[in-house]
C-alpha cells in the first residue's frame, strides 16, 4: 500500500511538473537580419550578433542570429531568407534588422550589381532582365525595410531598426557617419513605421571619437568595415545602450542588470 501510495504521488508530482511546463508563457525570441557585421564566422572578422547574448537575459529570451555575409536588404529578401523567418514569427518576438553595407553598388544584372538598391526609401523601381529569362523589379532600400517591418508587424512581433556600424574612416578627427544616406533613410522608415529605431551608428561613433583613431585602428585587422571580436563587443554594447535609451521598449526587461 506504501508503494502504491509513493507511486501515486510521484506520477502526480511529474503530472503537475509536466502542466506547469507547458503552461508557462513561451520564451520570445529575437531574430537578428543583417550582413556579416551582424554575423560571421571568420576567426578575424566578428559580428555584433554573436555577442549580443553577453547583454541580454538568454533565460527570457531566444537569440536567433539569422545574418547573413555579402548580403544586402535585396539578396536577402531575393533568397528566401526573410520568407523563412516570417514562417517563424510569433507575437511577441523581435526582429532587429541592420543593412547598409552592401546596397551601394547600382542595381544591375552584373556581379557587381547583383546586390544593389535604390538609393532612399521612395517607391521608385527599376526592371532587370537577367540572362536566364527572368525579370527582377529592383526597389530602393527603405522599400525593403519597409516590407520586413510590416511582415514582422503583421505577426504581432517587433520589429526594430538599426542603422548599420561605423566604418573605419574618418574626417577631421571624427569617425564618418551614415547620417546622410543610409542611417538616414534607416531612420525615416523607423519614424514613418512608428517602431523603435537604434542609430547604432552614432552610439559605437562617439565611442570611437573618444577612443581615437589609433584605438579604433585595433579594432578592424582585415579592412575598413569588419571588427575583430573585441570590436563587435563594442558594438553589441552600443545596442544595448541603444535599448536603454527608449525607456518604453518592452526589450529593456531582457537586458542584463
Amino acid at each position: 500500500m506504501l508503494v502504491k501510495n509513493i507511486t501515486k504521488a510521484l506520477l502526480l508530482m511529474v503530472v503537475a511538473g509536466l502542466v506547469m511546463e507547458f503552461s508557462l508563457p513561451a520564451r520570445p525570441t529575437l531574430y537578428i537580419i543583417g550582413d556579416s557585421t551582424v554575423k560571421n564566422t571568420n576567426q578575424v572578422k566578428w559580428g555584433w550578433g554573436t555577442l549580443i547574448s553577453d547583454f541580454l537575459d538568454t533565460t527570457k529570451i531566444e537569440i536567433s542570429n539569422l545574418a547573413i555575409p555579402g548580403r544586402s536588404t535585396r539578396t536577402f529578401l531575393k533568397e528566401g531568407r526573410w520568407a523563412h523567418i516570417d514562417s517563424l514569427l510569433k507575437p511577441g518576438d523581435y526582429v532587429m534588422m541592420q543593412f547598409g553595407h552592401n546596397e551601394g553598388a547600382v542595381p544591375d544584372t552584373s556581379k557587381a550589381g547583383y546586390r544593389g538598391v535604390l538609393k532612399g526609401t521612395g517607391k521608385d523601381s527599376v526592371l532587370l532582365n537577367w540572362t536566364d529569362g527572368t525579370h527582377e523589379i529592383v526597389h530602393t532600400y527603405g522599400w525593403y525595410l519597409r516590407k520586413f517591418v510590416r511582415a514582422a508587424k503583421a505577426h504581432k512581433a517587433n520589429p526594430i531598426i538599426l542603422s548599420m556600424i561605423p566604418r573605419n574612416e574618418w574626417a577631421e578627427g571624427k569617425v564618418i557617419l551614415a547620417n546622410k544616406d543610409y542611417g538616414k533613410w534607416a531612420a525615416e522608415i523607423a519614424r514613418e513605421e512608428q517602431i523603435p529605431f537604434i542609430d547604432l551608428n552614432g552610439i559605437t561613433a562617439r565611442k570611437y571619437d573618444a577612443f581615437g583613431p589609433e584605438q579604433v585602428k585595433t579594432y578592424f585587422p582585415a579592412d575598413h568595415t569588419h571588427t575583430n571580436r573585441e570590436g563587435a563587443r563594442i558594438n553589441a554594447e552600443s545596442i544595448a545602450d541603444g535599448i536603454r535609451l527608449i525607456p518604453g521598449l518592452k526589450l529593456n526587461e531582457f537586458l542584463k542588470k
